[in-house]
């Protein structure tokens, strides 16, 4: 139906929507996208976090020269792993990428894996005020010299409700909430959910599951292909950077351990694999907060995703 567009455009009072696929990672929502984005004749917002960056293809299973030609990309390996650039930047390059699409079509598509950066567009991020660096370099000290269980307990102490809702597992997340906490004297919690700026768009959220079996069994495939492919080369061109953090990336953290002698290959690409299913079950769980997401299984027929969006803006109207 290459004329939707202009059906949307005639019925729907010029109002913009953007689409966003999300899903565990290796579940197919890049040939979705790819999908949508030709059947609405509209452009792909990649946020995956990952695949910004130019020097990183194979790792971040980055769309193939035929997908990325089949639809028009953005935000896709248009940094370097030398540059800084925040999920901030991020939200502010989308956004301005999205009113010039929009300019020229009321759809527009995002995917990727990284949900954070996807929230950022749809909703905004939290304002946190600046601390002292030094509060930030204490806690990773702490990390280090004493475990993260010792900082969930001071989480626990100074910010019950943090402690209770974000991934206290993860150590970024974890000092975060901390040195909002110790630099201000009021809790991370405090600052975040207030109002933020409103979008210029309608977000409709489309969600693609499988069973943990496929699942699991779809991300060891996509390793064994990613090996095939070269990924072995891709990270050794890349191991003198390892600190940096644009490579602290499930499949090169794994290959780097085995180039430092810690790990045969072989443990190597099964630790890539296990931790890429726990990447996914992450996923899984972030995306189970969001009820507005309209879930599908990956194997569902793209008429009946495609219908069913139409019918989504059609009420919106």
């Amino acid at each position: 139906m290459p004329n939707i567009v202009i059906i949307v455009a005639q019925n729907y009072n010029m109002k913009n929507y953007l689409i966003t696929v999300v899903g565990a990672t290796a579940i197919g929502k890049t040939a979705l996208s790819i999908k949508l984005a030709n059947h609405f004749n509209a452009e792909i917002i990649s946020c995956d976090s990952r695949q910004f960056y130019k020097e990183m293809s194979i790792g971040t299973a980055v769309p193939s020269t035929e997908e990325l030609a089949a639809a028009k990309h953005h935000f896709i390996k248009n940094r370097s792993i030398f540059e800084d650039y925040s999920v901030g930047q991020f939200e502010k390059d989308a956004l301005a990428k999205l009113d010039a699409l929009f300019s020229k079509n009321n759809v527009a598509i995002m995917v990727g894996g990284s949900g954070l950066y996807a929230n950022a567009v749809l909703n905004g991020l939290d304002y946190f005020p600046d601390v002292p660096a030094e509060i930030r370099a204490n806690l990773n000290e702490k990390l280090t010299s004493e475990g993260i269980e010792v900082l969930q307990n001071e989480l626990k102490e100074l910010d019950i409700e943090s402690y209770n809702t974000i991934e206290i597992e993860n150590p970024h997340r974890l000092i975060r909430a901390l040195e909002i906490c110790i630099g201000t004297g009021k809790t991370y919690a405090e600052f975040k959910n207030k109002p933020k700026a409103a979008r210029n768009f309608i977000p409709i959220k489309i969600g693609l599951t499988a069973d943990r079996e496929t699942m699991y069994n779809r991300i060891n495939k996509r390793v064994d292909i990613m090996i095939k492919e070269g990924l072995l080369e891709e990270a050794k061109n890349l191991y003198e950077f390892k600190k940096l953090n644009a490579l602290q990336t499930v499949g090169y953290r794994e290959l780097f351990e085995f180039f430092d002698g810690n790990c045969t290959l072989e443990f190597a690409i099964n630790e890539i694999k296990k931790n890429t299913r726990r990447f996914a079950k992450r996923q899984v769980t972030w995306n189970k907060k969001d009820t507005e997401i309209l879930w599908f299984d990956f194997e569902k027929n793209f008429n009946i995703i495609s219908t069913e969006i139409e019918k989504i803006i059609q009420k919106s109207s």
